[in-house]
């Protein structure tokens, strides 16, 4: 193997890896783990839950538009399909990555309802996976589209 091609599977591992372990840490927002102590960090009250249950609702929404809005250039990896474009309007006029800050959000809200130290967990790690993908999606994009840098330049977050 040269040093071209080590250099490419490990950057296609590191990928995968991350699209991986997102998708493990949003499944463990649906299984309770007996084994993983649920421990509250403070008492769950009605008004917490109904601003989770918001949130949560929110971040969806969001979460639609951007998969509409990114049509067939939605992939669940940082690297670009072939025969992309890049796409600026609709929601994507607001923000470069409205389906990972959803995700985080949802994570978030979800934590609102919960209130415990597994939750919190799983937000925080969510967030460290993310902003890995989101810098390599970025180095990507820059790299394929000319004017990613104007984009990101006009879209701050």
């Amino acid at each position: 193997m040269t040093k071209f091609q080590l250099k490419f599977f490990l950057k296609a591992a590191y990928e995968l890896t991350l699209v991986f372990l997102q998708f493990f840490i949003i499944s463990l927002h649906f299984f309770r783990l007996e084994f993983i102590p649920q421990k509250q960090i403070i008492q769950v009250s009605s008004f917490s839950y109904f601003v989770g249950f918001l949130i949560i609702i929110i971040a969806f929404i969001i979460l639609f538009f951007a998969i509409k809005d990114l049509g067939r250039n939605l992939s669940p990896f940082p690297r670009p399909i072939n025969n992309s474009n890049l796409v600026t309007t609709g929601i994507y006029r607001f923000t470069r990555h409205p389906m990972y800050y959803s995700l985080i959000f949802i994570s978030f809200g979800v934590f609102i309802t919960k209130l415990s130290i597994y939750y919190l967990f799983l937000l925080i790690s969510l967030a460290l996976i993310i902003k890995l993908k989101i810098a390599l999606e970025e180095q990507y994009l820059n790299n394929k589209f000319k004017n990613y840098l104007l984009y990101k330049n006009e879209v701050k977050y």
